[in-house]
């Protein structure tokens, strides 16, 4: 089992007016947060000790994992350093609640983690994304590079029709194409000294994985299934309607 970093401090300011107060890890899909679905995945992988970075609704957070989930069924929490647990006939989940600040940078978020991180390999995912990601052959791919950390790479589609023109005139016509380059789909396998790479009031997207890449220490997993990030309330939206038409992301049996 390799512990999940979970980065659910942001504000979600693009979320807001779905979502009011409500932390964007908290918006439900097909009932249910989408902080759970991620948990879920990991969980079914055999990956169910969590830590999470709260920011941002870390209250309504909290709220959440004890009353609906502590409550009904098998967890191990830690919040506001105090521990407490509750067996079920599920393999529990441990989920550790850190409070990292309300606009902390999340490469500060994940460094104040550090305490809470003894294993030598981690996860690391942000809490708006979700993916038919096959993580056994993630963690295996990171090992079998041996570098510090690992990305997983993704093609977003473009959301309007691409138009190739040729003088004045459309010589082809593609309605939402995959775009050719790769980018961040959000799931990363970090070696524990990577937290030596870190430094405070820096995003995790900028300084430390462009030091770790001119390094040569940043590894690229390429995921050609399904991939969704959460920005807007049109994702949400979407992410719901994919919910129901049989959710790609649901690895697991109920």
């Amino acid at each position: 089992m390799v512990p999940v970093v979970i980065l659910c401090g942001g504000r979600g300011l693009r979320m807001a007016s779905r979502s009011g107060s409500r932390p964007k890890p908290l918006v439900p899909i097909g009932g249910r947060p989408i902080l759970w679905h991620l948990m879920q995945h990991f969980a079914t992988y055999g990956h169910r000790d969590f830590v999470l970075a709260l920011g941002y609704g870390a209250a309504a957070i909290k709220r959440y994992f004890f009353e609906q989930l502590y409550l009904a069924g098998s967890l191990t929490l830690r919040m506001d350093d105090q521990l407490i647990r509750r067996h079920g006939a599920r393999p529990p989940w441990h989920v550790t609640m850190v409070e990292t600040g309300l606009d902390t940078p999340t490469g500060e978020r994940l460094l104040l983690l550090a305490p809470y991180l003894d294993a030598p390999t981690f996860f690391v995912t942000y809490a708006d994304g979700l993916a038919d990601l096959d993580l056994g052959s993630l963690l295996a791919y990171h090992r079998r590079m041996g570098l510090l950390a690992t990305v997983t790479a993704v093609r977003r589609e473009v959301p309007f029709g691409v138009l190739e023109v040729e003088e004045g005139k459309a010589r082809s016509f593609q309605e939402k194409p995959r775009l050719d380059v790769w980018v961040n789909g959000g799931y990363f396998v970090f070696e524990r000294r990577v937290l030596d790479v870190l430094a405070p009031g820096e995003m995790l997207e900028q300084g430390p994985l462009q030091r770790l890449a001119a390094q040569g220490e940043l590894a690229v997993f390429h995921h050609h299934g399904f991939w969704a990030c959460m920005d807007t309330p049109k994702d949400a939206a979407a992410l719901n309607r994919a919910w129901r038409q049989g959710a790609p992301w649901k690895v697991w049996t109920d």
